[in-house]
């Protein structure tokens, strides 16, 4: 996922692998072809019958009965790897511009649109979620120049509105990205003001696309200013006075925009007033130090450029620049990538920078900027038991410490003494308390698995929070329940999971039940309300999430133990989960289900070809998929931190074969209920990845449960997706989970 790191009052562009949420789908390709589609609805009409009860007797000894699924033809290419080969028959599905490619596609969403459509309550689905999902929206208020402004979403609107209102006067829009498109898909991704507040810039993506498009305005009159700036991406928004912004991107490459490598990111900086083609390069000109990702931002009182240049998703080299001196030389902070470092503050010439350096918990050190190298650093705030995410704001610091993945919340004066401990509302997540430095009222959200988002003001002199507004949501959460638990994974290592359900469950073995993973990247997963959980909920679904090795809830250690060489560390935390849910029976096989997005669809993609006979269900998401070859897709090689790549050594190459969820089909085997997602112009993790996947699966399946994949058109990873296709894609996947489940009508029907 690309994140943009509040840092108090900088702001630092970390781009990392995936997001951990699935990517939102619709429907957009209706059956063209009459033959086909009569034959898929005579199949489906079968599974029908064959589900008539609330329960339903696993398949997996039963004769194997497969759907009629569009041909995948195979092709001769071979691959060779330390003398290894290893064949690779759907190639062509890489091919994202061929005819052929698009056919498949079309094929492909005809039989899944046909199957989903059979399903009797989908639409009842559906019509809950647009319910639910129906309240406003309000996000916290943020000062610019003369204006207050903040996100809303009045319900069902596809994007959320930007309002901004000055004091005593009604709000006004300011930026409607429901008016970029027609159907939606056009987001509003970035949005940057100048320090007083009179120009502003924002980005935009287009279908999803990570490749983005900046927009200049002025910000009183709402008149673009210039020609709008193409090509971006990765990138921040960081004004330098109102002169203009330093941002990131890659040359455009050859061949498809979709798939094709990007490899050398740079630092671009833009003057108002000229053409982006004057622009000049900052730092990644040159070959010498190559940096997928980079990314620059300016100290709020414009006196320090501050660049990050990373190889890889984990750590990076860090630099600074004097901006008020001419030609000053950019100074290295430091030189290496083994630590994730970044300049949170200064005062004057004073830093302050957080660091896992020597420090696998992060801590929060002190330097000069004249000496910024580490053998000078001073421990401002020392590293703990716990993990570390610090802000500023208020003249304060802001230190957030996961605890088993639960917020714990501390504030700090620019001495390092500890003022307080922030009372939080309950046992959660609460999101940044940050803010300028002159900013005396903060704000931050509080929620968890069961409890819809509220937000909260919290003074910074007095210590006391308040409510600011109230969720609108129509759940009550005080009906339903999370439970912490810790279980013992393969080697014995002790893995956190929270377990949410409604009151009074009964603990049989038949609660349908989804068990979500990541497991990668540096990522925690923390306690978040979701609308679409809460309808899986309300089904008396019970919602399951795993904090597994590769993730950061238990900082780089956590993180290391779960990469490269120890990648299947992760898998088996993840098996270990289901059979824990199963042992403690809260469900069993024949009513769980496995999901996870990006790195998380890896997860599922791996854990069911290792385990087919776990799960009712596996609903891959975006996922990774292909193992030996994903570094050679767009950003991918900036993976290979988490992942290894197949020709770093023969040792590594064996241990992706093993898993990699492409090369692990095997022929004979009874694989669970399966509907893989991703979008045609998905270009973080491209399609080919699940394209691959689902030939391979819908050739060796040997049972009768359908595997399919979803194809969303227009859709790229995630970001910026319309509601309409979240209310979606929701209803398919927890209709097609709960019909392979065996039940003929929704749980919650009498």
């Amino acid at each position: 996922m690309n994140l943009t790191q509040q840092t108090g009052a900088h702001l630092i562009y970390i781009p990392t692998n995936c997001i951990f949420v699935t990517l939102r789908l619709q429907n957009t390709n209706k059956p063209t072809e009459t033959p086909m589609k009569k034959t898929i609805a005579i199949l489906v009409c079968s599974a029908l019958v064959a589900c008539s009860g609330s329960n339903i007797t696993s398949d997996r000894s039963a004769t194997a009965i497969s759907p009629d699924y569009p041909s995948s033809s195979k092709g001769t290419v071979v691959d060779n790897y330390f003398g290894h080969d290893v064949a690779d028959p759907y190639r062509w599905l890489e091919d994202d511009r061929s005819e052929e490619t698009s056919n498949w596609v079309k094929k492909q969403n005809s039989l899944t649109f046909d199957y989903l459509s059979q399903i009797p309550y989908r639409a009842k689905l559906k019509e809950r979620l647009e319910t639910l999902w129906n309240y406003e929206k309000i996000g916290a208020p943020f000062k610019r120049g003369d204006y207050n402004y903040f996100y809303k979403n009045d319900g069902l609107q596809n994007q959320y509105v930007v309002y901004r209102q000055k004091d005593g006067q009604a709000a006004e829009v300011f930026l409607d990205p429901n008016k970029f498109s027609e159907d939606g898909t056009t987001s509003l991704s970035q949005l940057s003001f100048t320090k007083d507040g009179k120009i502003a810039a924002y980005s935009i993506s287009e279908g999803g696309s990570d490749w983005r498009k900046i927009i200049i305005i002025d910000a009183e009159s709402k008149k673009i200013l210039e020609d709008t700036l193409i090509d971006v991406k990765f990138s921040g928004i960081s004004w330098y006075k109102n002169e203009g912004f330093y941002y990131s991107s890659y040359d455009k490459p050859e061949g498809s925009e979709l798939s094709a490598k990007t490899d050398q990111h740079k630092l671009y900086y833009h003057t108002l007033g000229t053409a982006q083609s004057t622009d000049k390069v900052i730092f990644g000109a040159t070959d010498e130090e190559k940096h997928r990702y980079v990314g620059g931002s300016v100290t709020e009182d414009n006196h320090y450029l501050l660049i990050s240049g990373s190889v890889s998703t984990s750590g990076n080299r860090l630099f600074i620049k004097d901006l008020t001196k001419e030609n000053s030389p950019l100074v290295t902070i430091v030189g290496h990538t083994d630590s994730d470092t970044y300049v949170i503050e200064n005062e004057g010439s004073k830093l302050f920078l957080v660091t896992n350096l020597n420090a696998p918990n992060k801590k929060i050190v002190t330097v000069d900027a004249a000496q910024p190298t580490p053998e000078n650093w001073v421990d401002f705030i020392a590293e703990t038991n716990n993990v570390l995410s610090a802000s500023t704001g208020g003249g304060y610091f802001f230190t957030e410490y996961m605890v088993d993945a639960i917020s714990k919340v501390y504030q700090y004066d620019y001495q390092g003494k500890a003022v307080r401990e922030i009372a939080l509302p309950g046992v959660g997540s609460a999101s940044s308390l940050s803010g300028k430095k002159d900013t005396k009222k903060l704000y931050y959200t509080f929620t968890n698995y069961k409890t819809p988002s509220t937000t909260y003001t919290f003074d910074v002199e007095k210590g006391k929070t308040e409510i600011y507004r109230k969720s609108g949501a129509n759940f009550n959460s005080d009906d339903y329940e999370s439970k912490q638990v810790f279980y013992p994974s393969k080697d014995g290592t002790k893995i956190p999971m929270i377990i949410t359900y409604k009151k009074g469950i009964e603990l049989n073995g038949k609660n349908p039940t989804i068990l979500y993973g990541y497991g990668g990247f540096n990522v925690s997963l923390t306690p978040t309300f979701s609308v679409t959980r809460a309808v899986w909920l309300e089904q008396g679904g019970i919602y399951a999430v795993a904090n597994l090795r590769g993730g950061g809830e238990y900082g780089k250690k956590w993180h290391d133990a779960g990469t490269q060489l120890h990648k299947q560390n992760v898998f088996d935390d993840f098996i270990a989960a289901g059979e824990y849910l199963i042992e403690k029976n809260y469900t069993s096989s024949n009513y769980l289900a496995i999901n996870g997005g990006s790195n998380g669809g890896l997860l599922v993609g791996a854990v069911m070809t290792q385990r087919p006979d776990l799960m009712r269900v596996a609903l891959p998401a975006v996922g990774v998929l292909d193992m030996l070859r994903y570094h050679t897709f767009t950003a991918g090689a900036g993976w290979a931190y988490d992942y290894g790549t197949a020709e770093q050594s023969e040792e590594m190459f064996k241990y992706l074969q093993a898993y990699s969820p492409v090369h692990n089909v095997k022929a004979g085997v009874k694989y669970p209920a399966t509907m893989v997602t991703t979008g045609d112009h998905d270009d973080r993790v491209v399609p080919a990845h699940s394209f691959k996947f689902a030939a391979e699966l819908q050739a060796k399946q040997a049972g009768k449960l359908p595997t399919l994949i979803r194809i969303e058109t227009n859709a790229g990873h995630g970001a910026g997706t319309p509601v309409s296709k979240t209310v979606e894609q929701y209803a398919d996947i927890y209709g097609f989970t709960l019909f392979n489940m065996g039940f003929k009508k929704l749980p919650n029907d009498s």
